[in-house]
């Protein structure tokens, strides 16, 4: 009933604007028109009649065409009363039609997006009407998609943590279980096993808590000039003993006077990290791993370039999606909890660059690529 009166009242207020209008229009004229139609007519009669004709004239020609002027003015306002009337009825039934060529798909939008607060995130509106209005729909359609696609992934996120912590809460379980029903010897094996499931459960935790953060924008950066060579040393002096542990080489490409860029170091550090574990983590021993950077326009591009087991191309455009692994088989002790990447897309995009990933397939290594923006000295 509601929405019937909302409808109703925007309907009224479109029929009632253009009869308004439409009246306002028709006094305007039937106004100007008796105001200025006796003297116009007095002027061409005059002219017609020549402008001595009122001096040779004689009493009842004067007084005719006095008489002529007043059966004009009536004749005239009558007419313009009748196709007033006239003019008015057609406005009145195109305005309707009008109106709810107007109203009709917003009445529809209407009921999408109650549909669409009460849950059903696949109600679309129709996309009709006039221009902007088919581009209202067309964005509100696009907007419940978003929407959708937001709901499907809050769903998955619930799914995701929960099998995330499944896994080592069932661990835990098993073997306290075990060591309290005398099966399992309480040693210092098993302890061990234990802690390390408590610290996957640990990772897990601070790793959603910073994803949350980074996600929510509630990370404060601490941006300053940095350079992109000092970084990269950074991060090489961090992993390069567990490169060389596995036999993997890592090398830096980085010249020393690149400029610097705009950007908080403990995050761009991380980034890198992140991605240089990874490609650690997929890269065979005897492999090697490269990381560049160059300037491209107005920012700083990394790659962080591997020769591991590569990427299928069906699985590079969800590579930064959360909990997201190209090997479903693979541990999350050994594949990562797939959250990794995706904070790296956070953190990246909060600076107000790009990340992507490129590779030629399977066995052809990958490519991790994000920019940065160059400083300004006016920052």
């Amino acid at each position: 009933m509601k929405g019937w009166l909302v409808r109703g009242s925007l309907r009224r207020r479109l029929l009632c604007a253009h009869l308004v209008t439409i009246a306002a229009g028709a006094i305007t004229l039937l106004g100007t028109t008796l105001l200025f139609a006796p003297s116009l007519h007095d002027r061409l009669m005059i002219a017609w009649l020549g402008p001595h004709w009122s001096m040779t004239a004689d009493a009842g020609m004067v007084e005719m065409e006095r008489a002529t002027n007043a059966i004009f003015t009536l004749a005239m306002a009558q007419a313009l009363a009748i196709s007033s009337s006239v003019a008015i009825l057609v406005a009145v039934m195109v305005s309707l039609a009008a109106s709810r060529q107007i109203a009709q798909p917003l009445e529809r939008l209407l009921v999408a997006a109650q549909r669409i607060a009460a849950g059903h995130y696949r109600e679309r509106a129709p996309v009709q009407g006039d221009y902007e209005l088919a581009r209202l729909a067309a964005q509100f359609n696009t907007m419940a998609a978003a929407l959708e696609n937001a709901e499907q992934r809050r769903v998955a996120l619930i799914g995701d943590v929960a099998h995330e912590l499944r896994t080592p809460l069932a661990t835990i379980a098993g073997y306290v279980e075990g060591m309290l029903d005398a099966v399992v010897e309480p040693d210092e094996g098993t302890w061990a096993l234990v802690l390390d499931e408590v610290n996957r459960l640990r990772r897990l935790a601070g790793d959603l808590q910073e994803l949350s953060r980074v996600e929510a924008g509630q990370v404060a950066l601490n941006t300053t000039a940095v350079a992109p060579a000092a970084l990269c040393a950074a991060a090489l002096a961090r992993l390069e003993p567990q490169f060389a542990e596995k036999g993997v080489m890592l090398r830096i490409h980085v010249a020393p006077d690149l400029p610097p860029v705009s950007a908080d170091p403990d995050r761009v550090l991380q980034v890198l990290i992140n991605l240089l574990g990874n490609a650690l983590r997929y890269t065979p021993a005897g492999g090697e791993v490269v990381v560049q950077a160059v300037k491209a326009g107005d920012t700083v591009q990394w790659a962080v370039r591997d020769t591991g087991i590569g990427i299928a191309a069906e699985h590079l455009p969800h590579l930064f999606e959360r909990f997201y692994r190209v090997d479903k088989a693979r541990t999350r002790a050994t594949g990562g909890a797939g959250i990794g990447l995706t904070i790296c897309k956070a953190l990246v995009e909060l600076h107000g660059g790009q990340i992507w990933v490129e590779s030629a397939g399977l066995g052809q290594g990958a490519t991790f690529f994000f920019t940065l923006p160059l400083f300004h000295h006016y920052e």
